[in-house]
């Protein structure tokens, strides 16, 4: 596994990219706030949700495209 840091977030690369332990905290912490795992609104709901937007980010981020389609600085 491989880890750095770019703007600000972690990049995380390899077999080891899900931390058990990462997880356990988070299914501890929703169960204890009483939110759901699975269903409408619940944890995984929220992580899919969040990990797409991210990985979507980045993509667009490649292409220096923003959300709204327009180009910004750097490529024409």
């Amino acid at each position: 596994m491989t880890s750095d840091t770019e703007a600000g977030k972690a990049v995380v690369s390899g077999a080891g990219a899900v931390d058990d332990g990462l997880v356990a905290e988070l299914v501890a912490r929703a169960q204890a706030g009483g939110v759901k795992l699975t269903g409408e609104g619940g944890l995984l709901q929220q992580l899919t949700k969040r990990v797409l937007e991210s990985a979507l980010e980045g993509e667009l981020q490649a292409f220096d495209i923003t959300f709204d389609g327009r180009r910004t600085a750097g490529r024409r």
